[in-house]
């Protein structure tokens, strides 16, 4: 009998056979979701990796020998890791992350992107966020890294130095500052500005030319939250459109800031380090921070070796050590991966001429 020959009823019951193994397959797949999920909670990694799924498309794809069917296949492949997506969601619901400010602040939109499903929580500084983290309260904590404007943010950096924890994931965020009033207020009445000291500093000449009185608060959101909670029309605060939708505020102009590049990178920071040399993804770049010993050409001997090994410096550091006056500790973010064999060789090299090494960040 040749293939035309088959009957309806025999075409049905071989699907039948197949999709029972397919099933099976599918509750395999998924228990191997769930077992991705909690590697992604406990090491704050993002649910999507589009490299990863580019990755399994094409690897996988090269299986169908129909091309017809290939194309099919690619959209079914698709579904399948929307699906995963979807149940690891799920999973990710119940993690908690920490964060510095209030509702609005860029810190709670970044750890809103990073983790959509989570549970999120405020601290009022940097430090309670990140012993948080350490303590077990919370999953991971969403900090700022640096700003393009003011550059980068001394008190996390010391932090990623004398603390434990490690950055596995990294977003930038646009920052756009914008003046917001409460409903029925007027631009033109507007007296008062309320903003965190850097947002009034981005926003200075915009400030100086509409004549208004400039006030320091903790961050932008506390500005907003203080304006909405407030019943004088002639006081505004200065930021983001997330913010003023979150504290129902009009838009009384947007885009005031004086840099029209202006983005701050935020860190995500866990308990354990990625060192996953098949996430590819995850492997673009990397961040040290050491001490060398207190000798001559230390530094210059340190930083020989990183380009002795191919790394590309894309930033250098120095932050005082508070508990050694006139000591320093360094920081340096590298592009490559860590995990490969040269990246290996480099550590040990370092480890010569630096008193104390800590790899402290492996994301992409």
């Amino acid at each position: 009998m040749n293939k035309n020959d088959v009957t309806l009823t025999e075409a049905r019951k071989k699907i039948n056979e197949i999709d029972q193994k397919m099933a099976k397959l599918f509750e395999e797949r998924m228990e191997a979701a769930f077992d991705v999920a909690s590697y992604k909670i406990k090491h704050a990694l993002p649910i999507y990796d589009e490299a990863r799924e580019q990755e399994v498309i094409k690897r996988n794809s090269i299986y169908i020998t129909n091309d017809v069917i290939r194309e099919y296949y690619v959209n079914f492949l698709k579904d399948t890791m929307d699906i995963s997506k979807q149940y690891q969601s799920r999973l990710i619901k119940g993690m908690k992350v920490a964060y510095s400010g209030v509702e609005g602040a860029f810190a709670h939109i970044a750890a809103m992107r990073m983790f959509p499903n989570a549970v999120y929580k405020n601290y009022p500084d940097f430090k309670l966020a990140y012993k948080a983290v350490e303590n077990g309260e919370c999953d991971t904590c969403v900090l700022p890294l640096e700003n393009s404007f003011a550059g980068e943010v001394g008190l996390v950096m010391d932090l990623m130095f004398s603390g434990s924890l490690y950055i596995n994931q990294a977003l930038e965020i646009e920052i756009v500052h914008n003046l917001l009033g409460k409903k029925g207020a007027n631009i033109k009445e507007i007296k008062k500005v309320y903003s965190h000291q850097q947002a009034l500093s981005q926003c200075a000449k915009y400030i100086d030319e509409h004549h208004l009185e400039a006030v320091d608060v903790v961050n932008t959101a506390y500005a907003a939250k203080f304006v909405a909670e407030g019943n004088d029309l002639s006081h505004a605060a200065i930021a983001s459109s997330d913010t003023a939708k979150l504290y129902d505020l009009d838009i009384l102009e947007s885009n005031i800031n004086q840099s029209r590049n202006n983005t701050t990178r935020f860190g995500a920071f866990s308990r354990v380090l990625n060192q996953d040399s098949n996430s590819k993804s995850m492997t673009n770049h990397f961040i040290l921070v050491f001490t060398v010993k207190n000798e001559a050409g230390s530094l210059a001997k340190t930083l020989n070796i990183i380009g002795s090994y191919g790394f590309n410096m894309r930033s250098l550091r120095s932050r005082p050590m508070k508990e050694l006056i006139w000591n320093y500790y360094f920081y340096v973010e590298l592009e490559g991966d860590i995990n490969s064999s040269e990246g290996k060789e480099m550590i040990n090299a370092l480890g010569i001429f630096c008193d104390k090494l800590k790899v402290v960040g492996i994301y992409r």
